[in-house]
């Protein structure tokens, strides 16, 4: 019996080109099942089975391509760090580089918009922790997209000499130290006082989100969408002056 002639490489070439594409159409069928269920039932609650079974699949064919529950929650967290950071840098892009106080009046404002239209995955990712998930390493870049730009915005105002630090003090040295972690990735243009003070508008902003979003502010702010805007906008200012930006 004659021995088959080899497959030639271009062949080859697009039968993988065919199962990886069909990989991926399966793999983004089953993010955007387990997107509903995290909508529907929390994070929590997130089963592998429960979503091969809306899909029609066996278990075993879901763990082919998703090994874990666990795995299944990362590939939901980064896509929606990514999906936040990508509006928010879009957003942050259209406006002028030297409009400092614009910049971050349009970021705090595209993070809220973004939370305001994603509240679960904005849940899965600035909520409770999910019991027995350990985020890995993976989730870490996706993450600091949102952070990157305000450090970028501070950067920019210190070399422009355009921040407010008349009342810069000398920081006590536990508070220096307790920066270590951050200090090591973050420009020497933005000082230990800089630095803290970034972090602190960086946690009131997400704070006053998830204020808002988790239910927090009922009877304590207005819910009118435009009263609720005003009072966003407000926060959003005075964050901004506690890192200086008022330009």
């Amino acid at each position: 019996m004659p021995t088959p002639a080899p497959m030639p490489a271009a062949a080859k070439s697009r039968v993988r080109s065919a199962r990886e594409r069909a990989r991926a159409d399966v793999m983004r069928e089953i993010v955007e099942t387990a997107r509903r269920h995290l909508a529907q039932a929390g994070a929590p609650a997130l089963s592998l089975r429960a979503v091969a079974r809306d899909l029609g699949m066996g278990s075993s064919a879901v763990y082919r391509y998703v090994a874990s529950r666990d795995e299944l929650l990362t590939l939901l967290i980064i896509e929606a760090y990514d999906s936040l950071g990508a509006a928010v840098e879009a957003a942050e892009a259209a406006v002028d580089r030297a409009d400092l106080l614009g910049r971050w009046t349009t970021l705090c404002r595209s993070v809220r918009a973004w939370a305001l239209a994603q509240p679960h995955e904005y849940a899965l990712i600035f909520g409770s922790p999910v019991p027995g998930y350990a985020a890995p390493q993976d989730t870490i870049g996706p993450a600091t997209r949102v952070p990157a730009l305000l450090i970028g915005l501070l950067v920019d105002g210190v070399r422009c000499g355009a921040l407010d630090r008349s009342a810069a003090p000398r920081l006590r040295g536990p508070v220096a130290a307790a920066l270590g972690p951050v200090r090591s990735v973050v420009p020497d243009d933005v000082d230990d006082d800089l630095l803290l003070r970034g972090l602190q508008a960086w946690s009131d902003l997400f704070g006053a989100v998830s204020f808002e979003l988790f239910g927090h502010l009922h009877k304590v702010v207005a819910e009118e969408s435009e009263l609720r805007e005003a009072y966003f906008a407000e926060v959003a200012a005075r964050l901004a002056a506690v890192s200086g930006i008022t330009v």
